[in-house]
């Protein structure tokens, strides 16, 4: 089949599975196609999925089937919730989504890291090319109080869950090093670089990070923390690079799981914390 007829297959799926019923105008509104081609596709799906569709003649919609079975998607309830998460902060809704009949639901509010835009553009154009700016940065380091200009050679962008950095050497530091996005305050220029991405070795490394239950728990919270982390034989690896391990240890409040009163607020630990330690360690210097 083509991609857009079975894009359209797909979707009719999506509905069906997750929200139990569609019509001609669900498919007419998402893919703006006209009402012939919706009724075309809404009859290709009962030939490719046969026994899916059972037609609501009181209502006009078609919906799933007692005995439904998904023949164009492999349900994802991640996938599900991360459309969900994603029109919660757009800011103009869900349109861009398969969802329609949205249960409530919120987001924790996180505060705007601002970008300029025409820094990230020269920032991409600039790893596009394999060359070198000079941006204007703000750095916390008490060596560094006020912005000044530095050359950097970019290479990756990164994202801590809250905010977004560029990956690049540092022609100062004579390092790689992480630049906050929204702490690159202007751009220009323009230069060979002095390093490429494959030196970049905590980069290109990955560290397999080993996380268990918090043996502080009841038998059944670590038998429900092994369950929502999807663990086998009570443990799961992740595989991290060596360049995020800061980000991935403060995120999952890693660092403070032993300083915490109460192990509910630290319900994974790292089994191969010495190993972690070093490379972290390593990575940071």
């Amino acid at each position: 089949m083509r991609w857009g007829v079975e894009k359209r297959l797909e979707f009719i799926e999506f509905r069906l599975f997750w929200e139990g019923g569609i019509n001609r105008a669900d498919i007419m509104d998402q893919f703006g196609v006209s009402v012939p081609q919706a009724s075309k596709d809404l009859t290709l799906y009962e030939v490719k999925a046969p026994g899916n569709l059972a037609y609501d003649k009181s209502a006009k919609r078609y919906l799933a089937a007692e005995n439904f079975k998904p023949v164009f998607l492999n349900p994802d309830a991640g996938a599900y919730l991360a459309q969900l998460r994603a029109g919660g902060l757009s800011g103009d809704g869900l349109e861009e989504n398969w969802l329609s009949a949205v249960p409530s639901f919120d987001t924790m509010p996180i505060p705007y890291r601002r970008v300029t835009v025409g820094v990230l553009r020269k920032i991409l154009a600039t790893i596009r090319a394999n060359r070198a700016v000079e941006i204007k940065y703000q750095s916390m380091s008490d060596r560094r109080p006020h912005p000044e200009w530095r050359w950097i050679t970019p290479h990756a962008l990164g994202n801590d869950g809250l905010r977004w950095h560029v990956r690049a050497f540092c022609h100062i530091d004579r390092k790689f090093k992480d630049f906050i996005l929204s702490r690159c305050l202007e751009i220009r220029g323009d230069a060979d670089p002095e390093a490429a991405p494959l030196d970049d070795h905590f980069w290109q490394e990955k560290f397999s990070v080993t996380l268990v239950p918090n043996p502080k728990l009841s038998d059944p919270q670590q038998d429900v923390v092994a369950q929502d982390y999807e663990m086998h034989e009570g443990k799961v690896v992740v595989a991290v690079r060596m360049a995020l391990l800061y980000y991935f240890l403060k995120r999952l409040r890693l660092d403070v799981a032993d300083a915490l009163d109460r192990p509910q607020e630290a319900p994974v630990i790292v089994s191969n914390r010495a190993e972690f330690d070093a490379a972290l360690k390593e990575a940071m210097l």
